[in-house]
């Protein structure tokens, strides 16, 4: 593996960036980041990501449903390491929004995975999809 991955570029402005340390119970018997773990760091990043939008994001009424993942394993992720989680829009529609993901070496050197996911907008009570709020549909600028 070279010095610099010609993959690190960031595809868009980052809508989004977590600093995330993994820890040692993340590791599985290769030793290094369990795949699995990869997921639950992009969940903490959209989790945090909402938690900072200005306008609401989910009511009592409506909430976000997790409608599509999709994840490249790029490189494995060592121990002990500090990596980012970037967040950035790949597409805005009226009841869903695609969120791209990657997951790269806090130096930049390194990219460990990349992605999307598709998060549907719906009405608790029916379980129908909904239009999206105001503070996800201006992601579409």
């Amino acid at each position: 593996m070279s010095d610099h991955d010609p993959q690190v570029a960031t595809p868009r402005p980052a809508l989004f960036r977590l600093p995330i340390a993994p820890r040692w119970r993340d590791l599985d018997a290769f030793d290094h980041v369990n795949n699995s773990n990869f997921l639950t760091y992009l969940e903490e990043a959209r989790i945090q990501w909402f938690a900072s939008l200005r306008k609401p994001w989910m009511s009592d009424a409506t909430a976000p449903l997790l409608a599509a993942v999709q994840i490249n394993y790029r490189r494995p992720i060592a121990y002990p390491s500090q990596i980012v989680v970037e967040l950035f829009v790949e597409r805005v529609g009226s009841t869903s929004v695609t969120i791209g993901h990657r997951i790269v070496a806090a130096d930049g050197t390194t990219l460990h995975a990349d992605g999307h996911v598709v998060m549907v907008w719906i009405d608790r009570a029916s379980g129908q999809p909904v239009a999206l709020p105001e503070a996800v549909r201006e992601l579409g600028g």
